[in-house]
Protein backbone atom coordinates (compact mmCIF):
# COMPACT_ATOMS: atom_id res chain seq x y z
CA UNK A 1 0.00 0.00 0.00
CA UNK A 2 2.87 2.55 0.89
CA UNK A 3 4.45 1.34 -2.66
CA UNK A 4 1.52 2.03 -4.39
CA UNK A 5 0.84 5.48 -2.24
CA UNK A 6 4.59 6.12 -3.24
CA UNK A 7 4.09 5.59 -7.29
CA UNK A 8 0.95 7.80 -7.03
CA UNK A 9 2.55 11.06 -5.00
CA UNK A 10 5.87 11.01 -7.46
CA UNK A 11 3.02 10.51 -11.17
CA UNK A 12 1.36 13.81 -9.39
CA UNK A 13 4.21 15.53 -8.96
CA UNK A 14 5.33 15.35 -12.50
CA UNK A 15 2.20 16.14 -14.29
CA UNK A 16 2.44 19.26 -11.58
CA UNK A 17 5.64 20.15 -12.51
CA UNK A 18 5.07 19.95 -16.17
CA UNK A 19 2.08 22.74 -16.07
CA UNK A 20 4.47 24.89 -14.37
CA UNK A 21 7.01 24.77 -17.02
CA UNK A 22 4.09 25.77 -19.58
CA UNK A 23 3.35 28.80 -17.79
CA UNK A 24 6.92 29.91 -17.95
CA UNK A 25 8.08 33.10 -20.44
CA UNK A 26 9.23 31.62 -23.56
CA UNK A 27 13.09 30.50 -23.65
CA UNK A 28 16.08 32.49 -25.53
CA UNK A 29 15.81 29.91 -28.44
CA UNK A 30 12.46 30.87 -28.95
CA UNK A 31 13.00 34.76 -28.32
CA UNK A 32 16.16 34.75 -30.68
CA UNK A 33 14.59 35.26 -34.08
CA UNK A 34 12.96 38.35 -33.36
CA UNK A 35 15.95 40.41 -31.87
CA UNK A 36 17.16 43.35 -34.73
CA UNK A 37 20.36 42.65 -35.69
CA UNK A 38 23.33 44.77 -33.69
CA UNK A 39 23.97 47.10 -36.69
CA UNK A 40 20.43 48.44 -36.56
CA UNK A 41 20.43 48.70 -32.98
CA UNK A 42 23.00 50.21 -31.60
CA UNK A 43 24.98 52.99 -33.88
CA UNK A 44 28.62 52.12 -34.39
CA UNK A 45 31.33 54.35 -33.07
CA UNK A 46 31.95 56.39 -36.06
CA UNK A 47 28.09 56.89 -36.40
CA UNK A 48 27.95 58.59 -33.34
CA UNK A 49 31.14 60.83 -34.16
CA UNK A 50 29.36 61.91 -37.22
CA UNK A 51 25.83 62.30 -35.83
CA UNK A 52 27.52 64.47 -33.03
CA UNK A 53 29.04 66.60 -35.59
CA UNK A 54 25.98 67.22 -37.12
CA UNK A 55 23.78 67.94 -34.22
CA UNK A 56 27.08 70.37 -33.21
CA UNK A 57 26.70 72.47 -37.30
CA UNK A 58 22.83 72.15 -37.02
CA UNK A 59 23.08 73.96 -33.21
CA UNK A 60 25.70 76.68 -34.29
CA UNK A 61 23.46 77.48 -37.36
CA UNK A 62 20.37 77.43 -35.17
CA UNK A 63 21.83 79.05 -32.00
CA UNK A 64 20.34 82.01 -30.62
CA UNK A 65 20.91 85.31 -31.03
CA UNK A 66 23.13 87.55 -28.86
CA UNK A 67 24.08 91.05 -27.83
CA UNK A 68 27.79 89.67 -27.23
CA UNK A 69 30.37 90.83 -24.90
CA UNK A 70 34.07 91.73 -25.84
CA UNK A 71 32.93 93.29 -29.19
CA UNK A 72 33.71 91.68 -32.91
CA UNK A 73 37.09 90.93 -34.53
CA UNK A 74 37.01 92.99 -37.39
CA UNK A 75 40.14 91.91 -39.34
CA UNK A 76 41.96 93.77 -42.07
CA UNK A 77 43.96 92.49 -44.91
CA UNK A 78 45.46 93.98 -48.08
CA UNK A 79 46.95 92.03 -50.48
CA UNK A 80 46.08 87.97 -51.31
CA UNK A 81 49.95 87.18 -52.50
CA UNK A 82 53.44 86.39 -51.86
CA UNK A 83 56.49 89.07 -51.96
CA UNK A 84 59.83 88.36 -49.59
CA UNK A 85 59.78 90.68 -46.72
CA UNK A 86 56.44 92.56 -47.28
CA UNK A 87 53.89 91.72 -44.61
CA UNK A 88 50.96 93.52 -46.09
CA UNK A 89 50.97 90.54 -48.40
CA UNK A 90 49.03 87.22 -47.30
CA UNK A 91 50.00 84.35 -49.40
CA UNK A 92 46.72 82.53 -50.60
CA UNK A 93 47.45 79.39 -48.78
CA UNK A 94 47.44 81.44 -45.43
CA UNK A 95 44.61 82.74 -45.86
CA UNK A 96 43.10 79.60 -47.16
CA UNK A 97 44.00 77.45 -43.95
CA UNK A 98 42.69 80.74 -41.58
CA UNK A 99 39.25 80.57 -43.81
CA UNK A 100 39.27 77.12 -43.09
CA UNK A 101 39.89 77.34 -38.95
CA UNK A 102 37.20 80.27 -39.43
CA UNK A 103 34.60 77.55 -41.46
CA UNK A 104 35.46 74.38 -38.87
CA UNK A 105 34.88 76.52 -35.89
CA UNK A 106 31.57 78.08 -36.91
CA UNK A 107 32.32 81.60 -37.35
CA UNK A 108 29.43 83.71 -39.01
CA UNK A 109 31.13 86.28 -41.14
CA UNK A 110 29.10 89.68 -41.16
CA UNK A 111 28.65 92.38 -43.94
CA UNK A 112 29.09 96.03 -42.64
CA UNK A 113 25.05 96.68 -42.85
CA UNK A 114 25.03 93.88 -40.26
CA UNK A 115 27.79 95.42 -38.07
CA UNK A 116 26.10 99.09 -38.52
CA UNK A 117 22.56 97.44 -37.22
CA UNK A 118 24.27 95.78 -34.54
CA UNK A 119 26.07 98.99 -33.29
CA UNK A 120 23.69 101.78 -33.75
CA UNK A 121 20.26 99.56 -33.70
CA UNK A 122 21.26 96.73 -31.13
CA UNK A 123 19.88 94.18 -33.61
CA UNK A 124 21.65 90.53 -32.57
CA UNK A 125 23.76 88.93 -34.39
CA UNK A 126 25.69 84.77 -33.65
CA UNK A 127 27.55 84.41 -30.56
CA UNK A 128 30.97 84.10 -33.26
CA UNK A 129 30.67 86.51 -35.30
CA UNK A 130 33.51 87.91 -37.50
CA UNK A 131 34.25 90.72 -40.10
CA UNK A 132 36.39 90.02 -42.78
CA UNK A 133 38.14 93.21 -44.36
CA UNK A 134 40.66 93.97 -47.02
CA UNK A 135 42.55 97.48 -47.71
CA UNK A 136 43.30 99.51 -51.50
CA UNK A 137 41.39 97.06 -53.97
CA UNK A 138 44.33 94.64 -54.99
CA UNK A 139 44.25 92.89 -58.05
CA UNK A 140 44.63 89.53 -56.31
CA UNK A 141 41.39 90.39 -54.31
CA UNK A 142 39.84 89.55 -57.57
CA UNK A 143 41.76 86.58 -58.90
CA UNK A 144 42.92 84.59 -55.66
CA UNK A 145 41.07 86.19 -52.83
CA UNK A 146 37.75 85.70 -54.50
CA UNK A 147 37.83 82.01 -54.90
CA UNK A 148 38.54 81.29 -51.28
CA UNK A 149 35.35 83.72 -50.04
CA UNK A 150 33.15 81.98 -52.32
CA UNK A 151 34.28 77.89 -51.35
CA UNK A 152 33.33 78.85 -47.95
CA UNK A 153 30.39 80.99 -48.51
CA UNK A 154 31.84 83.98 -46.74
CA UNK A 155 31.11 87.81 -46.65
CA UNK A 156 33.66 90.12 -46.45
CA UNK A 157 34.31 93.67 -47.49
CA UNK A 158 36.77 95.17 -50.09
CA UNK A 159 37.65 98.81 -49.01
CA UNK A 160 39.11 100.53 -52.53
CA UNK A 161 41.31 103.36 -53.79
CA UNK A 162 39.01 105.00 -56.42
CA UNK A 163 41.37 106.39 -58.79
CA UNK A 164 43.40 103.57 -58.87
CA UNK A 165 40.62 101.34 -60.41
CA UNK A 166 41.03 101.34 -63.78
CA UNK A 167 44.13 103.12 -63.95
CA UNK A 168 47.09 100.53 -62.07
CA UNK A 169 47.78 97.80 -63.44
CA UNK A 170 47.52 95.61 -59.83
CA UNK A 171 44.51 97.02 -58.98
CA UNK A 172 40.87 96.26 -59.58
CA UNK A 173 38.52 97.29 -62.46
CA UNK A 174 35.20 98.77 -62.39
CA UNK A 175 34.29 95.47 -64.24
CA UNK A 176 35.60 93.36 -61.33
CA UNK A 177 33.93 95.37 -59.13
CA UNK A 178 30.86 94.81 -59.95
CA UNK A 179 30.69 91.05 -59.72
CA UNK A 180 32.48 91.35 -56.60
CA UNK A 181 29.67 93.06 -55.04
CA UNK A 182 26.85 90.65 -56.35
CA UNK A 183 29.33 88.02 -54.98
CA UNK A 184 29.25 88.58 -51.35
CA UNK A 185 32.52 90.95 -51.24
CA UNK A 186 30.55 94.31 -50.84
CA UNK A 187 32.80 97.13 -52.44
CA UNK A 188 33.24 100.07 -49.91
CA UNK A 189 35.24 103.53 -49.93
CA UNK A 190 38.88 103.98 -48.93
CA UNK A 191 38.97 107.29 -50.33
CA UNK A 192 40.40 108.24 -53.91
CA UNK A 193 43.97 108.65 -53.55
CA UNK A 194 44.93 106.93 -49.98
CA UNK A 195 45.80 109.96 -48.50
CA UNK A 196 46.60 111.04 -45.05
CA UNK A 197 43.54 112.29 -44.18
CA UNK A 198 45.11 114.05 -40.80
CA UNK A 199 47.26 116.04 -42.73
CA UNK A 200 45.30 117.69 -45.28
CA UNK A 201 42.66 120.78 -44.71
CA UNK A 202 39.15 120.11 -44.09
CA UNK A 203 38.59 120.84 -47.85
CA UNK A 204 40.33 118.21 -49.32
CA UNK A 205 40.01 115.95 -46.66
CA UNK A 206 35.90 116.56 -48.03
CA UNK A 207 36.76 115.95 -51.35
CA UNK A 208 38.85 113.01 -51.80
CA UNK A 209 35.92 111.44 -49.15
CA UNK A 210 33.39 112.78 -51.77
CA UNK A 211 34.86 111.98 -55.22
CA UNK A 212 35.52 108.24 -53.94
CA UNK A 213 32.18 108.12 -52.67
CA UNK A 214 30.66 109.43 -56.21
CA UNK A 215 32.79 107.44 -58.38
CA UNK A 216 31.71 103.94 -56.32
CA UNK A 217 27.92 104.58 -56.48
CA UNK A 218 27.85 105.21 -60.00
CA UNK A 219 29.83 102.24 -61.11
CA UNK A 220 28.26 100.12 -58.31
CA UNK A 221 24.74 101.68 -58.41
CA UNK A 222 24.10 101.34 -55.01
CA UNK A 223 24.42 103.53 -51.89
CA UNK A 224 27.94 103.87 -50.42
CA UNK A 225 28.02 104.42 -46.87
CA UNK A 226 31.31 103.21 -45.23
CA UNK A 227 34.67 103.70 -45.07
CA UNK A 228 38.05 102.95 -43.92
CA UNK A 229 40.88 105.26 -43.23
CA UNK A 230 44.40 104.88 -44.77
CA UNK A 231 47.13 104.44 -42.33
CA UNK A 232 44.13 104.46 -40.28
CA UNK A 233 44.50 108.01 -39.53
CA UNK A 234 41.99 111.20 -38.79
CA UNK A 235 41.01 113.87 -36.97
CA UNK A 236 38.49 115.81 -36.04
CA UNK A 237 38.05 117.64 -39.23
CA UNK A 238 38.04 114.62 -40.67
CA UNK A 239 34.89 113.01 -38.75
CA UNK A 240 32.99 116.22 -39.52
CA UNK A 241 34.00 115.81 -43.70
CA UNK A 242 32.80 111.89 -42.94
CA UNK A 243 29.26 112.71 -41.85
CA UNK A 244 29.05 115.57 -43.97
CA UNK A 245 30.14 113.34 -47.14
CA UNK A 246 27.44 110.89 -46.33
CA UNK A 247 29.34 108.36 -44.70
CA UNK A 248 27.76 106.62 -41.26
CA UNK A 249 30.30 104.12 -39.89
CA UNK A 250 34.15 104.41 -40.20
CA UNK A 251 36.99 101.94 -39.19
CA UNK A 252 40.53 103.06 -38.27
CA UNK A 253 43.61 100.45 -37.62
CA UNK A 254 43.51 100.16 -33.75
CA UNK A 255 44.69 96.99 -33.08
CA UNK A 256 41.74 95.87 -31.11
CA UNK A 257 37.94 93.94 -31.72
CA UNK A 258 35.77 96.68 -32.58
CA UNK A 259 33.55 97.64 -29.68
CA UNK A 260 30.58 100.08 -29.12
CA UNK A 261 32.73 102.39 -26.82
CA UNK A 262 35.20 102.71 -30.10
CA UNK A 263 32.46 105.16 -31.66
CA UNK A 264 30.43 104.29 -34.85
CA UNK A 265 33.35 106.60 -36.98
CA UNK A 266 36.09 105.60 -35.05
CA UNK A 267 36.03 101.65 -34.77
CA UNK A 268 38.74 99.18 -34.45
CA UNK A 269 40.49 96.34 -36.75
CA UNK A 270 42.82 93.63 -35.90
CA UNK A 271 45.76 93.19 -38.38
CA UNK A 272 46.55 90.21 -40.23
CA UNK A 273 50.09 90.09 -41.49
CA UNK A 274 51.81 87.68 -44.05
CA UNK A 275 53.90 86.90 -41.26
CA UNK A 276 51.43 85.23 -39.00
CA UNK A 277 51.56 81.53 -37.68
CA UNK A 278 48.02 80.01 -37.02
CA UNK A 279 48.48 80.14 -33.35
CA UNK A 280 49.06 83.80 -34.01
CA UNK A 281 46.20 84.42 -36.16
CA UNK A 282 43.63 82.29 -33.48
CA UNK A 283 44.59 84.21 -30.75
CA UNK A 284 43.67 87.65 -32.44
CA UNK A 285 40.26 86.16 -33.45
CA UNK A 286 39.75 84.57 -30.17
CA UNK A 287 41.18 86.92 -27.62
CA UNK A 288 38.94 90.03 -27.23
CA UNK A 289 40.75 91.92 -24.61
CA UNK A 290 44.60 91.82 -26.11
CA UNK A 291 45.52 95.19 -28.13
CA UNK A 292 47.19 93.91 -31.49
CA UNK A 293 49.95 96.42 -33.03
Amino acid sequence: MKRKFSIYYIILSILFFCVGCSNDKPTVSKISSTVLPVSSTIPSKTALVKEDKKTEVNAAKTAPLTKREGGIPVLMYHSIGFEKDNPVRLPVKNLEKQMKYLKDNNYTTLSLDEVYDYFQNNKPIPEKSIVLTFDDGYLDNYTKLYAVMKKYEFKGTIFVITKAINNEKDYLTSKQLKELENNNLSIESHTACHENLSELSYDKQLKTLKNSKEFLEKTLNKKVKYIAYPYGKYNKDTLKAVKEAGYVMAFTTDGKWSDKSDGILTLDRVYVSGFFDMDTFINRVTNPNYEYN
